[in-house]
Order: structure tokens, then sequence, then C-alpha cells
């Protein structure tokens, strides 16, 4: 998706993949500062972590509280801080890593334009309260659903982002478990549908996806998982998490190259790896 956008620009740019364990992220991130790279992305378990890890937080990483994309910026003589790319002639006074969140708002804007739903006044439970469940949980609420129901195999995770909900949004209702009757959206936050193998990630006695009339999945490889396909048996419209990560993903690639993101490139690229088509 990246590589697909840089070509299409034209820029003698290369995006890559690295494999870097948690205790050692600290590390990772002050050698690709040292190396002056133009920024990166971030995964779990990253995202929390580097929170603490970057120099600067901007105020998308501040409301969500989770860092999954890294611009690195040069301070210039006048001492304003620009994007590193900007350099390409001169050397900065300084450099730094700035830490955003494009995740919040890419997972609100894949629900609106995948399942046609505006969320305000909804009723939506969201499976998992880690990472990405915390995040959109968040970020939903900050759209005046009705009712936000959260279910996390750790409840005392699930109440603290319940907690933090309540603080800011005086408004929504915010219940912990399984909601009764109808509910506008179910959305998978963890990451159980990766493998065949795993366990289903909500509680069959306690919860039926009938119940739901639209329902999203995070994870988009593969691209239909047992979640949606149950959903989907049981009559509920349905979508994976490809638009999020298309969108998260396009975000970024604005902010390290103050370029608009050529949106229909990357997204076909994205569908040829993991639809092959």
């Amino acid at each position: 998706m990246q590589n697909a956008g840089l070509a299409e620009l034209g820029l003698n740019w290369r995006y890559l993949a690295f494999d870097v364990r948690p205790e050692e992220l600290r590390t990772a991130l002050q050698g690709a500062k040292t190396m002056q790279f133009v920024g990166l992305n971030l995964t779990v378990p990253h995202k929390l972590l580097a929170l603490d890890f970057v120099d600067a937080l901007d105020e998308s990483a501040k409301n969500w509280g989770a860092v999954n994309t890294i611009r690195f910026e040069g301070r210039d003589k006048a001492g304003k801080w620009l994007p590193l790319h900007l350099f390409a002639d001169t050397q900065p006074e300084k450099i730094r890593s700035n830490g955003f969140n494009t995740d919040a708002d890419a997972v609100v804007r894949s629900i609106r334009e995948s399942l046609g739903i505006d969320l305000a006044g909804k009723r939506v439970l969201i499976l998992g309260a880690g990472g990405a469940g915390r995040v959109a949980a968040l970020r939903i609420a900050a759209e005046d659903v009705g009712e936000l129901f959260l279910v996390n195999r750790t409840e005392s995770k699930a109440a603290s982002v319940a907690a933090e909900i309540r603080r800011r949004h005086l408004n929504v209702k915010v219940q912990l478990g399984y909601p009764r009757g109808e509910i506008d959206l179910a959305i998978n936050a963890t990451s159980l549908g990766l493998s065949e193998d795993d366990a289903l990630p909500w509680d069959g006695k306690q919860f039926s996806l009938r119940q739901a009339i639209s329902v999203y999945d995070m994870i988009y490889r593969p691209a239909e998982t047992v979640f949606l396909a149950t959903a989907k048996s049981g009559g509920c419209k349905v979508a994976n998490g490809l638009g999020m990560l298309l969108y998260q993903g396009a975000a970024a690639f604005e902010l390290w190259t103050g370029h608009k993101a050529p949106l229909n490139v990357m997204r076909h690229a994205l569908e040829a790896n993991i639809y092959g088509s």
C-alpha cells in the first residue's frame, strides 16, 4: 500500500517492515532517528509503549492514548519543527520523533463508509479493551453513541476504559458486559480470528450475533473470519478492517510526505495483496 502510493507520486522512498522486540523499541526508535528516517508505523504491542519513547506527542496521540505513526522532524534555524524530508539540502539543528495516532479516525471512517452507519445515538458492542479496543471505544464514544457495551477477558481493562469515557463524555451510557436486545453494531477489536484455531471472540451463552444489525471485524486477513461468517449467516451486514488499514495508512502517508495520499492506488494494492485481485 505505502510503496504503491510512493511510486504513484514518483518519490524515491521505500517502506520496509522490521521485527522489533518490545524491550528493544526505544533503541530501534533512536536508531531510526539517528539514521534520519522520514517516519514509521508501529503495530501491536508497540503502540502503547511508544507513548513514553517519543520526543513529542501530537494531540491525536494524547487524545486516544496510543501511537501508531511517528514522523521525524527537524528544527530549522528559526526554531520551527518541520518534516524531515524538507531538509534534503540542509542539516536540521536538531531532530525529534513526533508521535501521532491515525487509527482512531480511520476506524470511524471505515465503519461509516463500509456499513453506512451514523454512530450518533447507536447501541454499540466492542469486544476487546486492549490497545485497538481502547482507541476504538474512546473514538466511537466521541461520536455521541447512545450506549456503549465493553467486553474484555480481563474486566479491569474494560472498566478502566469505561471510566475514562464517563469522564470525557457525560452523555454516553457505558456498560460492562454484553447487551440485551438488539444492537446497531458489534465490533471485534481482539486478535481472535487471525488463526483458524482461535477461540471465538464472544461468549455464545451470553450473546448472539443475531442481536446485531451490523458487524465489523478489525481483522482483515483472513478477509472473512469466523466472526464475520457467523454474522453474515445470521443476516447481519458485515465489513472487515481493510478500510481501517487503508485510512490509517493514508493519513500516515500524508503526515510523512505532505502530499495527498493516492487512495485508489493504495486501495488496489491492498486488495491485490490480501485478496489476490
